[in-house]
């Protein structure tokens, strides 16, 4: 309530974008190479973005640039990682239409952060349905043809909810791409198969040193381990966890060091030759 007052309808928002301190979105393009896609599998094209955090702290303009490089990038699924809101439910309504604009021809799919569960999880999820964005909380979906043996698993928030992996994963025969709001949630996924994860929550910091190196990072363990980047958890490409910096602002309405990011991966088998190395386009 305090923060409330103090930002109102977004006057630091607004001073900090004027000045550069929200940064630029960009749009990060990498292909991944998992262990267990099938040979004859075609690629898929996956966006994903986290921690949109509409609200007084975040300026719409890092919330349309954000959309609009999803919806430029002709992605197959886009994935959608929490943290939609801040200090109030109703400012999911700044960001729906834009995300319901996102053409996603196998789905859109979203897990809820922590921000969402203390704000009003039930209006949230409801007004996220109403745009054609499918809210996964401990459950999972199959795709459609021509990826019918994947599946999207969604985790609880592991720091506000109460994650159930099994509950997530329940059925999930094939290849899994699980999709939490955390990295965290590894706790409850850790005895679990996976082929990748897919998490936001830390922010990189949000406000770091010119090294990269993080001045504030959210609780929980594996988050203080995993704040930003790609990472292979058992080597080899077992399982693999992508952890974004996510785009808006939480708290303080001020990036440092941290520009807001939003992900373009194309999922491909293994192979001998070298990955193309990740690309970035900002807006």
């Amino acid at each position: 309530m305090l923060l409330g007052l103090v930002y109102g309808e977004g006057w630091a928002a607004a001073l900090a974008h004027r000045t550069g301190l929200q940064g630029r979105v960009c749009a990060a393009e990498q292909t991944l190479h998992l262990r267990h896609w099938p040979a004859d599998a075609p690629p898929l094209r996956v966006g994903f973005a986290s921690d949109f955090h509409a609200g007084p702290t975040t300026h719409p303009a890092l919330l349309r640039a954000a959309c609009a490089a999803l919806a430029e990038a002709d992605v197959d699924l886009l994935l959608l990682g929490g943290d939609f809101v801040s200090l109030h439910a109703r400012h999911v309504e700044r960001l729906t239409g834009l995300l319901a604009s996102v053409p996603a021809p196998l789905g859109r799919f979203a897990v809820l952060g922590n921000h969402d569960l203390w704000a009003d999880d039930a209006f949230i999820t409801a007004r996220l349905e109403e745009a054609g964005i499918q809210v996964l909380m401990n459950r999972n979906v199959r795709l459609s043809a021509p990826h019918g043996d994947l599946w999207i698993c969604g985790l609880d928030d592991p720091t506000r909810g109460e994650p159930d992996a099994v509950a997530a994963l329940h059925g999930a025969e094939g290849r899994r791409l699980v999709l939490m709001h955390s990295p965290d949630g590894l706790l409850a996924l850790q005895p679990h198969r996976f082929d990748l994860a897919f998490c936001g929550h830390t922010h990189a910091g949000q406000v770091a040193l010119p090294s990269g190196r993080t001045l504030v990072v959210p609780e929980g363990d594996f988050s203080r381990r995993f704040t930003s980047g790609l990472f292979d958890l058992d080597g080899g490409g077992e399982r693999q966890l992508l952890v974004s910096p996510g785009i808006g602002c939480s708290t303080v309405p001020v990036r440092l060091f941290a520009p807001p990011r939003v992900h373009i991966c194309e999922l491909r088998g293994m192979l001998t030759d070298a990955s193309p190395g990740p690309g970035a386009a900002c807006h």
